[in-house]
């Protein structure tokens, strides 16, 4: 499998990520949905360090994720099929605690996430 590197802007700043070949649309569209998020949160004006909106934007979409998972598993139990999947499951932790180390990796100098 091929890494390449795919610079990517999240709230006004470019960041080059490393990235396996095929996942480059998946990569773009998850750094639409945290760009968005992360703006949202900034022009609330609440909020004005990077890594604390980072790690707001993280929630909130860990948060949607979740819902979004239960609301699917409960429409499967409604519809005579398997009790609603846990939360997270092994490759979804896995999958996060990557992406967290290649934005930690990103943010460099900014600090960590988590």
């Amino acid at each position: 499998m091929s890494t390449t590197t795919l610079d990517v802007n999240i709230m006004g700043q470019i960041y080059t990520l490393a990235c396996p070949a095929d996942e480059q649309a998946a990569l773009k569209a998850a750094v639409r949905e945290v760009d968005t998020e992360m703006c949202a949160i900034r022009d609330m004006g609440k909020v004005r360090a990077r890594e604390r909106i980072a790690v707001l934007a993280a929630l909130n979409l860990a948060h949607s994720l979740i819902e979004a998972r239960q609301a699917a598993g409960a429409t499967s139990a409604a519809a005579g099929g398997q009790q609603a999947a846990p939360a997270l499951d092994t490759n979804d932790i896995q999958t996060l605690s990557e992406l967290t180390r290649q934005l930690d990796d990103a943010l460099g100098a900014e600090g960590k996430l988590l």
